[in-house]
C-alpha cells in the first residue's frame, strides 16, 4: 500500500505542479554540462518528494515495533534533502553552504541512526560525508532523461530485495516508496520535457544514502549496499580525478561523465540510461552475492563486479571505436 501511494502520487502531481512552475519561470536553461539544446520546467521533483513523503507516512502508520523511528528518520532526512534542493532551484546556494547544509543533514540524520541502533558513535561523522556525497553524485549523474528515475527504481528495488534477505521489514517498505516514486516520474521526464531539478536529484541521493546508513548500521553487509550505487560512484569519482589532474574547476558546469560521453558518441538519452542501469544492476547482484556467499563465492562476486565497472567506464571508448570503423566499412 505504502508503494502504491508513493507511485501515484507522484505519477499524478505533476500535473497540477507543472502550471505552477511555467508561470513563475522555474526553467532549466542549456549550459556547459545540459544534454538538452531548450530551456524546460525544473523543480518537478516537489512531486517525487511528495510521493516519498506520503508513502513513507503509510509505512510508518502501518510498522511494526521499533521500525517507525527508522522509517521517519530516513523520511525526514529525505525530505530536508529535498527542501534544500528546493532552495537551489529557486534561488540559488553557494557551494560551501549547500556543502555544510548537506553535512548537517547527514549528521543529524546518522546521529538519530546510532541512537536508535545503538552503534557506535563514530559512525556519525562517516555517516555525514556519505549522504553529503551521495547527494552530490545523484545531482552530477542527473543529466540525461530518465537517469534518476532507473537509479533509483533500481537501487530501491535491490535494496528491498536485500531488506526481505535479511527480515528488515521497514527497509524493504523505504527502499519501495522510493523505487515506486521515482519510477512515476518516469513517463514525465524520458521525452525531455519535464526535469526532477536539484529538488529531485537531492532527494534522490539523499533518501538512498540514508537508507543505506540505517541498513548498515543495522546489520547488513557493505557489499550489498554499495554494489547497487558503486557505478554512480565510479563514474563520479573518475570523472573528478580526471578533470582535478587537468587542472580544471573540478566544480564548474561539464559533460565528461561516461553517462554524457556516451551520448556524444551516438547513444539516445535513454539508452546511455538504461546502459547505466543495467551496469548497476549488475554490480548490485555481485554485491549480493558477495554480502551472502562463502569466501569463493565472494571473490568471484567483486571480481565481475569490478570487470562490470572496468567495462562500462570504457564504453565511451569501445562504442567510438565501434562506430568509427562502421563509418570508415572496417
Amino acid at each position: 500500500m505504502a508503494a502504491l501511494v508513493a507511485f501515484g502520487l507522484s505519477l499524478g502531481l505533476p500535473i497540477l505542479l507543472k502550471p505552477v512552475l511555467l508561470r513563475h519561470g522555474v526553467l532549466d536553461i542549456p549550459n556547459e554540462r545540459s544534454s538538452h539544446t531548450e530551456a524546460v520546467v525544473r523543480g518537478m521533483g516537489i512531486t517525487v518528494a511528495a510521493g516519498v513523503a506520503g508513502g513513507l507516512i503509510v509505512a510508518i502508520v502501518g510498522a511494526g515495533t521499533g521500525e517507525g523511528p527508522l522509517l521517519a528518520t530516513v523520511g525526514g532526512a529525505s525530505l530536508a534533502a529535498a527542501l534544500l534542493g528546493w532552495a537551489e532551484d529557486f534561488r540559488g546556494l553557494g557551494i560551501r553552504v549547500r556543502f555544510l547544509l548537506q553535512l548537517a543533514i547527514g549528521a543529524a540524520a546518522t546521529a538519530m541512526l546510532v541512537e536508535l541502533t545503538d552503534a557506535s558513535w563514530w559512525w556519525v561523522p562517516l555517516g555525514a560525508v556519505a549522504v553529503a556525497g551521495y547527494i552530490n553524485v545523484a545531482n552530477f549523474m542527473d543529466g540525461v532523461n530518465g537517469i534518476s528515475g532507473l537509479h533509483g527504481l533500481a537501487v530501491g528495488g535491490m535494496f528491498a530485495a536485500v531488506g526481505a534477505m535479511y527480515g528488515m521489514p521497514w527497509l524493504v517498505s523505504a527502499a519501495l516508496v522510493i523505487a515506486m516514486a521515482f519510477a512515476a516520474f518516469l513517463p514525465w521526464n524520458l521525452r525531455g520535457r519535464n526535469f526532477l531539478g536539484d529538488v529531485g536529484s537531492y532527494l534522490l541521493g539523499g533518501s538512498l544514502a540514508v537508507t543505506g546508513v540505517a541498513a548498515f548500521l543495522s546489520g547488513v553487509g557493505p557489499e550489498m549496499l554499495l554494489g547497487p550505487v558503486s557505478v554512480y560512484l565510479a563514474d563520479t569519482a573518475t570523472t573528478l580525478l580526471r578533470r582535478i589532474g587537468a587542472g580544471e574547476r573540478w566544480y564548474a558546469p561539464h559533460r565528461q561523465h561516461v553517462y554524457q560521453r556516451l551520448t556524444d558518441v551516438g547513444l539516445s538519452h535513454l539508452q546511455s540510461a538504461v546502459l547505466v542501469t543495467a551496469c548497476s544492476l549488475l554490480t548490485g547482484i555481485c554485491g549480493i552475492v558477495a554480502g551472502g556467499g562463502t569466501l569463493p563465492a565472494k571473490v568471484a562476486a567483486l571480481a565481475a563486479g569490478a570487470a562490470v565497472l572496468v567495462l562500462y567506464l570504457k564504453s565511451p571508448r569501445i562504442l567510438g571505436r565501434r562506430r568509427q570503423g562502421y563509418a570508415t566499412g572496417r
